[in-house]
């Protein structure tokens, strides 16, 4: 029986030793985290998006930078056929809005607990070190030198190391440098799925609000190109929340081009509707301050802020507030801007965007173009995709791609 070497246990690396070890394969496992899937049990806070109930297409659809090379990938192993994995490990799930699936329990510890039991059951060895390089030996791999000095002989090697976001977890770019030394080139990292800096300081000011409800718009360059409803936080530094991660994942041209966030305060009310809204608010308190005008529309922190970015007055009075004030107030309402500097660090984001490039990569094997017997899978590899599932499902697919194939040379 020949040796399979996975490094990394985490959703990719477990998934290729799973499914290598199921085609009779000797796997051994090389995580040096004292838990398996340790990022993986941090993944929708915590209650883990495991996929996305989508077909090949609709998978790709959601993968905006090297969609294609995951084609192969995805037919053998779609959202539904990750979805069947887990339920015969004896995990029920659910669907929830945007066809995100979640475990029935909430838990993410049950998709790794589930994961790691199988493995137990298939007799793959888990050995807690850390993998320093790949020996290659006349242009194939032939095992894996440890921490510990030791050398472990492999006929096959998946490098399942994840990306450089989250590093406590142990994505820490040692694949991405072990992979460099032997040949493979890899594109630059960086953070997807990232909170966002703000070039001013207005975002700061509203620290720790919270707005639920509310339409975003991300324009490059004054053109629209992406749009989202949902949740957002202000931070000290400029933005986060589901809907900022989202958008990030649509913004990767940094120091190309310029990018602003419009955010619609009122995206239920239609502007002549909201006009009708805040004629009838200031009816109300006609006699009052502009500042105390806007209690029952906007959230007590806000209020401030919005008063100096309006350009109103804050102490004038609502019943002396012209026509053109009024619509500069409602244009605020509904385009409140927030002017982007950049992503923050890759090691705040949930995904890294870039790695192993792949057109060193055989799509349908996962295996190296440079050095035979070895293989790759997950984040390691130069494609990322959209919040929703759709970045865990490129772990399950390419793991067991790499898996099947890895397991199939031995044949």
């Amino acid at each position: 029986m020949s040796k399979i070497v996975v490094i990394g246990g985490g959703a990719a690396g477990l998934m290729a030793a799973i499914t290598a070890a199921e085609q009779r394969a000797q796997v051994t496992l090389l995580e040096p985290n004292e838990r398996l899937g340790k990022k993986l049990n941090i993944t929708g806070k915590g209650r883990c998006n495991v996929t996305n109930d989508a077909s090949c297409q609709e998978l790709l659809a959601n993968v905006p930078h090297n969609g294609r090379f995951l084609y192969s990938a995805f037919s053998r192993f779609d959202g539904r056929d990750a979805m069947a994995f887990f339920e015969n490990l004896g995990v029920p799930l659910k669907v929830e809005r945007g066809r995100r699936v979640f475990p029935v329990s909430d838990r993410a510890f049950d998709i790794s607990g589930a994961l790691e039991h199988r493995a137990r059951q298939l007799h793959v060895a888990v050995l807690r070190q850390r993998a320093e390089h790949l020996e290659v030996r006349d242009g194939t791999v032939c095992g894996v030198r440890c921490g510990a000095g030791e050398t472990l002989p492999a006929d096959r090697v998946i490098l399942a190391t994840g990306g450089v976001s989250y590093p406590a977890t142990g994505s820490t770019g040692e694949g991405h440098r072990m992979a460099q030394e032997v040949g493979h080139t890899v594109t630059p990292l960086r953070g997807s799925l990232v909170p966002l800096q703000e070039k001013g300081t207005r975002c700061a000011q509203l620290q720790g609000l919270s707005l639920r409800n509310v339409e975003l718009t991300v324009l490059e360059n004054g053109k629209k190109i992406y749009t989202d409803f949902g949740e957002l936080l202000f931070t000290h530094f400029g933005v986060s929340g589901p809907l900022i991660l989202s958008a990030s994942a649509h913004m990767r041209k940094f120091g190309q081009k310029e990018y602003r966030l419009e955010i619609d305060l009122k995206p239920a009310l239609d502007e002549p509707t909201l006009d009708r809204r805040l004629l009838s608010d200031f009816e109300k308190y006609c006699n009052s301050d502009y500042c105390n005008a806007l209690a029952d529309l906007l959230p007590h922190k806000l209020i401030p802020v919005f008063v100096e970015a309006s350009g109103v007055n804050a102490h004038q009075k609502v019943h002396s507030i012209t026509r053109e004030e009024r619509h500069q107030i409602l244009h605020l309402l509904k385009h409140w801007p927030v002017e982007i500097k950049g992503p923050m660090p890759v090691e705040n984001a949930i995904v890294t965007s870039g790695g192993i490039k792949v057109k060193e990569i055989d799509p349908k094997t996962m295996e190296s173009k440079i050095v035979k017997g070895l293989y790759f899978a997950g984040e390691i590899i130069d494609v990322d995709a959209y919040t929703g599932g759709f970045n865990l499902q490129i772990a399950w697919a390419t793991g067991r791609a790499a898996g099947l194939a890895a397991a199939a040379e031995q044949e």
